[in-house]
């Protein structure tokens, strides 16, 4: 049994035939005999022939591929983002190459070649948190490659973009702290650099001045891992502010801290109020289970994968759509007791 790919000079040897008869054969040329055809057709059917796709698509100047890269694959919310591309992607008659850049700025500049190489149309990206330099991106403008980034978004690159409503999803997460009692209320955030970031702390930096509690930067920590949680959870426990909530970029981050602050004799919700970000599917599993802000992650992949098939399917220029989809605070155990819920 032959592992490689059947080809059309593989058909041609075995009926004695020149290829370019067998690939004409297959296209149906009428110059072709009604014999000839119907020979190569069940040859092919019985060897399993396959078109090549990329000499199709070198011939057709269109490949169908649409790229993704995105952070990582294990976490849920990007694992739904991605269900939800290639539900509207396949749909359209496109599929989707799907690449990991595991935080690394270098790995993303890798993925992208690796994806133009492959001929893709267009590219849904979220950032590296190590993202500065955007000239690998910029080289894709060039090419008339449309891009639409979703979650994590650069600043200053003009490109389609979905997001959450990071502000206002952070600062509901804030005031609902504020509202259950909480008044030293730790940020454990992301950098800035990205929207995500940036808009995040600003929602937070908002719910409390608008409930004119002060800002204390020692309790404003870049801190986005369950590892770094365990770690930085426990320092603040430990320091001199009584720290008494806690909002966290992320469900990870928030499971990371909830679970140090247990260890550390800390009554959950009563002495330490928690609340993350994204409903991950574990947010539900903790003891007690999360309260946290809906992200909408298969929506946002629809919405992304919609964007750019506007973009492919478009004549003409138009100015950069931001999308912004609203989220949701789902509040649990982790600010108010269970019987209250």
């Amino acid at each position: 049994m032959r592992s490689a790919q059947v080809t059309i000079k593989d058909i041609a040897e075995q009926l004695r035939i020149s290829p370019s008869t067998v690939s004409r054969a297959l296209k149906d040329h009428p110059d072709i005999s009604k014999g000839t055809k119907k020979a190569v057709r069940e040859l092919a059917e019985a060897l399993g022939y396959e078109p090549n796709a990329i000499a199709l698509s070198l011939l057709s100047s269109r490949s169908n591929n649409i790229g993704l890269i995105i952070p990582e694959i294990v976490h849920y919310f990007f694992s739904t983002v991605i269900s939800g591309i290639e539900d509207v992607a396949n749909d359209a008659g496109y599929h989707v190459i799907i690449c990991q850049s595991n935080e690394s700025y270098s790995r993303e500049v890798k993925n992208v070649h690796a994806l133009l190489s492959s001929r893709i149309e267009g590219l849904l990206l979220s950032i590296s948190k190590e993202t500065r330099d955007l000239d690998h991106l910029k080289n894709l403008k060039k090419k008339n490659i449309p891009i639409v980034f979703f979650d994590r978004v650069p600043n200053d690159f003009q490109a389609d973009q979905v997001v959450i409503d990071d502000y206002n999803g952070a600062y509901q997460a804030v005031k609902h702290l504020i509202d259950v009692g909480c008044r030293q209320i730790a940020y454990l955030g992301t950098t800035k650099d990205m929207g995500i970031g940036r808009d995040r702390y600003n929602g937070y930096i908002q719910a409390l001045k608008d409930h004119k509690l002060s800002i204390d930067e020692r309790l404003i920590v870049e801190c986005d891992t369950y590892k770094a949680a365990r770690l930085i959870t426990r320092k603040l426990i430990y320091e001199s502010t009584p720290v008494d909530g806690i909002f966290a970029v992320n469900d990870l981050t928030a499971i990371g801290a909830l679970q140090t602050a247990k260890e550390c004799g800390k009554k959950i919700p009563e002495e330490m109020a928690i609340v993350g970000f994204s409903n991950d599917i574990y947010s539900n599993m903790t003891d007690p289970s999360l309260t946290t802000v809906e992200q909408f992650g298969y929506k946002m992949g629809q919405h992304a994968a919609r964007m750019l098939l506007d973009r492919l399917f478009s004549k003409g220029e138009y100015p950069s759509v931001k999308e912004v989809i609203k989220s949701e605070l789902i509040v649990r155990g982790s600010t108010v007791e269970q019987h209250n819920l």
